[in-house]
């Protein structure tokens, strides 16, 4: 359920299909995404799941799967 969500995030922050993104996608290499988009990602997460991520979990994030690691580990 979390990937679907997060699938959709990514999506409309990068403007990009959601279909094309797995657990296995990372931000950096494999969508191209800045500090500033990764940002808003976190910020969308945030938001959806009514979260709030330490610095030192988000800098940690890499790739989509461990988004989704990280918003259980709260959840």
């Amino acid at each position: 359920m979390e990937l679907e969500k997060l699938r959709e995030i990514i999506g409309e922050v990068l403007n990009i299909d959601p279909d094309t993104i797995t657990a296995d996608t990372t931000f950096v290499d494999d969508l191209g995404a800045d500090s500033l988009d990764i940002f808003q990602i976190i910020m969308g997460m945030e938001e959806e799941y009514d979260i709030e991520l330490e610095s030192e979990a988000a800098e940690q994030i890499r790739t989509v799967g461990d988004a989704v690691e990280a918003i259980r580990a709260i959840r």
